[in-house]
C-alpha cells in the first residue's frame, strides 16, 4: 500500500516537471533555444494564482485559467522583447540573454513585492481517499488529472489545429514554412504563449502541493524540467512529458528509502548518466548532419 502511495505521489510531483518542461522543449524544437527563464515564468503562475485566490477571492480552478492567460502573455512579452531580435544571433548570445531574463524577473519581483516566501491558501483541505487500502491524497489526485487534461489540450493543439501545424512547420524547416505563407514570427509567439501558460499551470499546482512560494522558487524546478527535458528528447513534446514523470518518481521513492538529502542532487546525477550513454534521450534520435 505504500508502494502505491508513493508511486502516485511521484507522478504528480513527475506531472509538475512534465508541464514546466513542455515548454522547453517547445521553445528548443521552434527555435533551438534553451529558455532559462521559463522557470521564473512558472514563480510568475504561483504567485498570480495566489493572489487570484486570496485577493480576488477566485476560486481554484478560474485562478488557474487565470494565471495560465496571465503567464501566456508574460511568455509572449519576453519573446519579443527579448529574444525576437537574436534569431540571427550565435546560440551564446541568445543563451546569456536568457540567463540574464531570469535574473532581471526574479529580482525584479522581489524588489516590487520583497523576498518573503508566503503559504498557499489550502483550498480543498486535507481530504483523500482509500483505494485498495492505500490513503490518497485527494491533492494528489487533482493534481495529476489536471496535468493530464493540459498534456492531452496541449496534444490536440499540436496535432489537430492549424497554430499546431504551423509550429511543426516551422520546428521542421523555417525558410520553407515561411515560403509556404507561414507567419513564423506569430508561430513562435504561439508557442511560447502555449509553453508559459503551461509553466503557469504547473506554478499554481505546485504551490497548491507544497504551499510554500517564494520569488526564487522557480531556480530548481526550471533545472529539473530542464533535466526532463533533456531525459526525455530535448525538442520532443512527448519526451518531456516522460521524462518528468520518470524524475518525479525518481525523486520520490529517493526520498521514501530515506535519502532525502539526496532529492535534488538524483535529477543531476539522471543527466550525467543521460548525456554520457543516451545524449539525444529516450525519444531522440542522433542525426547526422552533413558539414
Amino acid at each position: 500500500m505504500e508502494i502505491i502511495q508513493q508511486i502516485l505521489n511521484g507522478i504528480s510531483v513527475g506531472s509538475i516537471y512534465a508541464l514546466i518542461a513542455l515548454g522547453y522543449t517547445m521553445v528548443y524544437g521552434i527555435i533551438k533555444l534553451i529558455n532559462f527563464a521559463h522557470g521564473d515564468v512558472f514563480m510568475l503562475g504561483a504567485f498570480i494564482g495566489f493572489y487570484a485566490i486570496t485577493v480576488f477571492q477566485l476560486n481554484f480552478f478560474v485562478a488557474l485559467i487565470f494565471s495560465m492567460a496571465v503567464t501566456a502573455l508574460i511568455g509572449v512579452l519576453i519573446e519579443r522583447i527579448a529574444y525576437k531580435r537574436l534569431r540571427n544571433a550565435t546560440r551564446i548570445a541568445a543563451l546569456i540573454t536568457a540567463i540574464g531574463v531570469s535574473l532581471l524577473i526574479e529580482y525584479g519581483f522581489i524588489y516590487i513585492r520583497g523576498a518573503q516566501p508566503e503559504a498557499y491558501p489550502d483550498v480543498f483541505g486535507r481530504q483523500s481517499i482509500s483505494v485498495f487500502g492505500a490513503t490518497i491524497d485527494v491533492k494528489a489526485l487533482l493534481i495529476l488529472s489536471v496535468s493530464v487534461v493540459l498534456m492531452m489540450l496541449l496534444q490536440f493543439i499540436v496535432h489537430k489545429t492549424k497554430t499546431g501545424k504551423a509550429m511543426r512547420a516551422v520546428s521542421h524547416d523555417t525558410e520553407a514554412a515561411k515560403l509556404m505563407g507561414i507567419n513564423v514570427d506569430n508561430t513562435i509567439s504561439a508557442t511560447f504563449a502555449i509553453g508559459s501558460a503551461l509553466a503557469g499551470a504547473a506554478g499554481v499546482i505546485f504551490g497548491l502541493y507544497y504551499t510554500k512560494i517564494d520569488p526564487l522558487m522557480g531556480v530548481i524546478p526550471g533545472l529539473k524540467a530542464f533535466v526532463a527535458a533533456v531525459l526525455g528528447g530535448i525538442g520532443i513534446i512527448p519526451g518531456a512529458m516522460v521524462g518528468g514523470l520518470i524524475l518525479g518518481l525518481v525523486e520520490t521513492f529517493v526520498s521514501a528509502i530515506g535519502l532525502s538529502l539526496w532529492r535534488d542532487a538524483a535529477a543531476f546525477i539522471i543527466l550525467i548518466l543521460i548525456l554520457i550513454f543516451r545524449p539525444s534521450g529516450i525519444f531522440g534520435k542522433n542525426s547526422r548532419e552533413k558539414v
